[in-house]
């Protein structure tokens, strides 16, 4: 199985791995600042990670965010807003860490997201 392949199975996984949640246009899912109690994967439509105006990262099925605030332990960097209707299924901390530990291909999924979004946002992507 490919990289792609593992990731494409893997978010088909995650996608079950809760309880969906609906998102419509312009709704909030957390605020710059919050504390960082689970990360989101994007099922359908998309999110925009933005700071008051400025637009940082753009975040489309299938994909998933909110990851940082949990590794770092710290409060979350920006805001998540719904960009369109959005369906989100969220992993709390708990859940996000015993992934991490015992999914391989979770914990490497997490970090390529992390390694694109820090190439997009350095611009040597």
């Amino acid at each position: 199985m490919s990289s792609v392949e593992s990731h494409e199975a893997l978010y088909a996984l995650l996608g079950r791995a809760g309880k969906s949640v609906p998102f419509a246009t312009g709704a909030v899912v957390f605020e710059k600042g919050d504390r960082g109690e689970a990360m989101f994967v994007v099922v359908s439509g998309r999110v925009v990670l933005k700071d008051g105006d400025q637009t940082y990262d753009t975040v489309e099925a299938p994909g998933l965010f909110g990851e940082m605030a949990l590794i770092e332990s710290k409060p979350r960097a920006l805001t998540a807003v719904a960009d369109g209707d959005v369906e989100l299924v969220e992993i709390p901390t708990r859940t996000f860490w015993v992934l991490v530990h015992e999914t391989p291909y979770f914990a490497q999924l997490v970090m390529a997201v992390m390694a694109d979004r820090l190439r997009r946002a350095s611009g040597t992507i």
